[in-house]
């Protein structure tokens, strides 16, 4: 089924210019409705990454603030949410305040005179994320053909300009070719982890090099020898041994995500 299928015509194609851009936004739609209220379950909205509502409809201004806050998190953690937006006198009755979050569900008070219930589903729409592979060595080469499939995009060199926000990561697979010129370009870069292709012994070289350019702390958070210790022998080995280590680190930052929301 496609998006067109499933939003309408003008909300899909907004969507996909979202993702062509490669930009974070967030689907929002009503899934229950009590009492009176302007939106009804069923209606949609595409929220930017700075919380606005760029198109679509869930009501008046009684549920945006709390739609903002709720796509705001959504996006920094990469985790869906679901918000009730209820008035005060049926918060107290339920026994829950305004912020609190009890069986997966975000509370938020409706001070508007409708008095009505929204309850909202907010969705992440995250860029996929990107993956700097330095080097063409043969594992450089299994890893850019392998990543797409663990949906990871693949870059081949360091871009420090205006860029969307992403997941990023970097893998210095130059294996003798250009080494310490490739580690320098990726020190200092912002992503989740930075990993070399090397030996311990190597590595240890090249960071005693480092330290006439960067901090220690930064020379301290790469990871080296890249990936999972499996025994990898084979470049393809080695390739998915570093995968693995990246669905790690990828998969921890999410749960650590989660956790801060509790």
């Amino acid at each position: 089924m496609t998006p067109a299928e499933i939003l309408s015509t003008e909300l899909a194609e907004v969507a996909q210019s979202l993702r062509d851009r490669e930009e974070p936004f967030a689907f929002a739609t009503i899934v229950r409705t009590a009492g009176v209220t302007a939106a009804k379950p069923g209606a949609k909205a595409l929220i930017g990454s700075d919380g606005t509502i760029l198109h679509g409809f869930l009501g008046g201004g009684c549920t945006r603030g709390a739609v903002k806050r709720a796509a705001l998190e959504a996006l920094a953690t990469g985790s869906p949410a679901l918000i009730s937006v209820a008035p005060e006198e049926l918060l107290s009755e339920m026994g829950v305040s305004a912020g609190e979050e009890t069986d997966g569900v975000k509370y938020a008070r409706n001070g508007c005179p409708s008095r009505g219930t929204v309850d909202i589903f907010i969705e992440p729409c995250l860029p996929m994320p990107e993956l700097v592979v330095l080097g063409t060595s043969p594992v450089a080469e299994a890893l850019a053909e392998l990543a797409p499939q663990f949906h990871w995009s693949i870059a081949r060199d360091v871009d420090n300009g205006a860029r969307a926000p992403r997941t990023r990561a970097i893998v210095v697979a130059t294996q003798g070719q250009g080494d310490l010129a490739a580690l320098k370009s990726a020190l200092g870069v912002d992503v989740v982890h930075l990993a070399f292709v090397g030996s311990k012994r190597k590595f240890a070289t090249l960071a005693n090099k480092l330290r006439d350019d960067a901090p220690q702390d930064q020379i301290d958070r790469i990871s080296a020898p890249a990936g999972l210790d499996i025994g990898a022998v084979t470049p393809e080995e080695i390739a998915l041994s570093i995968l693995a280590e990246l669905i790690q680190v990828r998969r921890s930052a999410i749960a650590r995500g989660a956790e801060d929301d509790l």
